[in-house]
C-alpha cells in the first residue's frame, strides 16, 4: 500500500480520539495552533479527528476551517451561535462521536507532548485527564500582571470548593471518557470562563476522579480576559454552578442561559 493510500484509509476509520478546538475571531491565531495540533495528532498510532467550533466570529475564522487542506486528520467545522467559550466547547463535545475526546485552545498554550500522557492514562482506565499548570512538576512561562495573578488564586480557591481535591480548574487542555465526556456536556449550563468548574464537578459528581498532569505552558499574547470587566461575572457564574449543583436534577433538562459576558478565551 502506498503511503497516500494508507493516509486515506487511516482517515477514513473512524476515530479514536477527537479534540475540540473551540475558536472566537481566531484568524491570526488559529492556522498555527491547526498545523501543530494535525502534525502532532498525525503522529499517533491510531485514527484522530478535529473539530473547530467557530463561535459567533466576525473575522476569517470559519473560512481557514472549511478551506483546510484535507489531510491524514480530518478537520470540520461547527457552528456555535451563543457566545462564550463554555458553549462552544459544550457543542464541540456532542458533536463527537469517538471513545476518546478533548479539549484545547486555539493557541495551543499547552505544549501537545501532553496527549500523549493523556492519552496513555484514560488507555489505562482514567476517565478524566487535565493539565494542570499548578503542578509540581509543570513548567509555567507566565506574563500575566500581579494583579491578574492575584485574581487568579482567588478563582482556584473559590473553585477548590466546587471541585475538591484539583488545583488548576482552567488550564485549557483537557481530555474525558467519550460517553461520560457527552453525557456530561449534555448538562452543562455555564457559558463563560467557569464552564470548566462546572463541567469537572460533574464529572466528580458521577464517582469520576480528576487526574491532573504536569505541562508546560506558554502565556501567549491576544488574551481577551480582562480582570476589571469580567471579575464581577465570574463571580456569578460560579455563584449559579454552586445553586445548580446543589439542586435537585430536573426530569427535564433546563433551557441554556444567556452569558453574562462571552469570555472565556485566553
Amino acid at each position: 500500500m502506498s503511503p497516500s493510500s494508507a493516509r486515506d484509509a487511516r482517515a477514513s476509520r473512524r476515530p479514536l480520539l477527537e479534540i475540540v478546538v473551540p475558536a472566537h475571531n481566531e484568524e491570526r491565531r488559529l492556522p498555527g495552533g491547526l498545523l501543530q495540533l494535525c502534525a502532532k495528532l498525525a503522529r499517533m498510532p491510531f485514527p484522530t479527528a478535529v473539530i473547530v467550533v467557530d463561535n459567533n466570529s466576525t473575522d476569517g475564522t470559519a473560512e481557514i476551517v472549511r478551506t483546510w487542506p484535507e489531510g491524514e486528520v480530518p478537520v470540520r467545522l461547527v457552528s456555535c451561535p451563543a457566545p462564550g467559550k463554555g458553549a462552544a466547547v459544550r457543542a464541540g463535545l456532542m458533536e463527537t462521536r469517538a471513545p476518546f475526546v478533548g479539549f484545547c485552545d486555539a493557541d495551543m498554550a499547552t505544549d501537545l507532548a501532553a496527549v500523549d500522557v493523556a492519552m496513555g492514562l484514560l488507555l489505562s482506565g482514567e476517565r478524566v485527564v487535565i493539565g494542570s499548570r499548578a503542578h509540581t512538576y509543570s513548567s509555567v512561562e507566565n506574563r500575566h500582571s500581579r494583579v491578574r495573578e492575584i485574581g487568579a488564586v482567588g478563582f482556584r480557591a473559590l473553585a477548590r470548593a466546587l471541585v475538591r481535591g484539583v488545583n488548576d480548574t482552567q488550564c485549557g487542555f483537557k481530555f474525558f471518557d467519550g460517553p461520560l465526556a457527552r453525557e456530561v456536556a449534555a448538562e452543562l449550563r455555564t457559558p463563560g470562563f467557569a464552564f470548566d468548574v462546572e463541567l469537572l464537578a460533574r464529572c466528580t459528581g458521577r464517582g469520576s476522579r480528576v487526574l491532573e498532569i504536569p505541562v508546560h505552558w506558554r502565556d501567549m499574547p491576544g488574551s481577551r480576559f480582562s480582570p476589571a470587566r469580567h471579575s464581577f461575572g465570574i463571580l456569578l457564574e460560579l455563584g449559579r454552578i454552586w445553586m445548580r449543583l446543589r439542586a435537585t436534577p430536573p426530569a427535564v433538562s433546563p433551557a441554556w442561559e444567556p452569558p453574562l459576558d462571552p469570555v472565556g478565551y485566553p
